[in-house]
């Protein structure tokens, strides 16, 4: 099996961002998720195998599900020699890895807000709450525990930073970057979406504590772009061992973390490259979320 950790094609790059490479189709996109990863918003020099494929697949999966409640950019997913022949004539020959890694999107115009919602209190807001009684600034209940189920999800959105940390935006905040009628269509869309995935995942064992999503415009529709209920966009639990008050096990890159924060990097590039056992580690959570939430075994490139 192929890693692919960046993809040289011949067509028109149209941006390389942390994990994807994308390239102009001039009205649609090809979109390629590779098997780079990154931690602390540094790019790892290690790649995860299967990584690519887990994102690319498991989005493609939400957005067919998903479309009746919000509409996407997804056109094809790219999952046949036919497909990728058909979508992106090419004079060259093109490689056979991007089939199950890549899909064909409309382009949209995006809107320059991460649209985060928590189900559950994790991670940096449970950080904040813990020091402010506040999430995202908002005051919260008291005597809530880590990982405590909120009693309603949610809607922290964040500024979308093309490098280091994005940054929480209160209500206000969001409205004054993209109006208050489009603040008020993305959190409800962004909370259906959410109410809708997790009810789906907690019936096949997977709590999704919290999640983002990514908005554009697309002859002016409103829709979700980029990824969808990944690994990499969501935080995802193991709903049998659940345990109030404490953190949990997720299927993401936290192997990955530990073991940076355990060897002492600085968080700062260049990164170390990883030991195989975190490596294969973190492939198996990636693909076992991809195959409990779907029922499906991966599709694997030729090859």
């Amino acid at each position: 099996m192929t890693t692919i950790m960046q993809t040289e094609l011949p067509l028109p790059l149209f941006g390389r961002g942390k994990v994807r490479d994308t390239y102009d189709l001039g009205d649609k996109l090809l979109i390629i998720a590779t098997d780079r990863i990154s931690a602390f918003d540094v790019v790892l020099p290690s790649a995860i195998p299967e990584k690519g494929m887990v994102l690319n697949q498991l989005s493609c999966f939400w957005f067919e599900k998903t479309k009746h409640i919000v509409a996407n950019h997804l056109i094809k997913a790219i999952d046949t020699a036919q497909s990728l022949n058909k979508y992106v004539p090419s004079k060259v020959p093109l490689p056979d890895y991007l089939i199950g890694r890549s899909m064909i999107t409309r382009k949209a115009k995006l809107v320059p807000v991460e649209c985060v919602v928590r189900g559950y209190i994790s991670g940096s807001a449970w950080e904040e709450y813990k020091t402010r009684g506040t999430v995202n600034g908002m005051a919260m209940p008291k005597d809530i525990k880590e990982s405590e189920k909120l009693a309603e999800p949610i809607f922290t959105p964040t500024t979308k930073a093309e490098t280091g940390h994005d940054k929480p935006l209160t209500k206000q905040e969001t409205e004054n970057i993209v109006g208050k009628s489009l603040a008020k269509s993305l959190e409800e869309k962004s909370l259906a979406l959410y109410k809708y995935a997790s009810d789906y995942a907690l019936g096949r064992g997977i709590t999704i504590a919290d999640t983002k999503f990514e908005f554009g415009y697309a002859d002016r529709e409103l829709i979700v772009i980029d990824e969808m209920l990944t690994p990499d966009s969501s935080r995802f639990w193991d709903a049998s061992q659940y345990t109030i008050g404490c953190s949990q096990p997720s299927f993401d890159k936290q192997p990955i973390r530990d073991w940076l924060t355990a060897s002492g990097w600085n968080k700062q590039p260049p990164a170390p490259e990883l030991p195989p056992d975190v490596i294969s580690s973190t492939t198996r959570r990636y693909r076992e979320a991809y195959e409990r939430l779907t029922g499906r075994s991966l599709q694997y490139m030729p090859g």
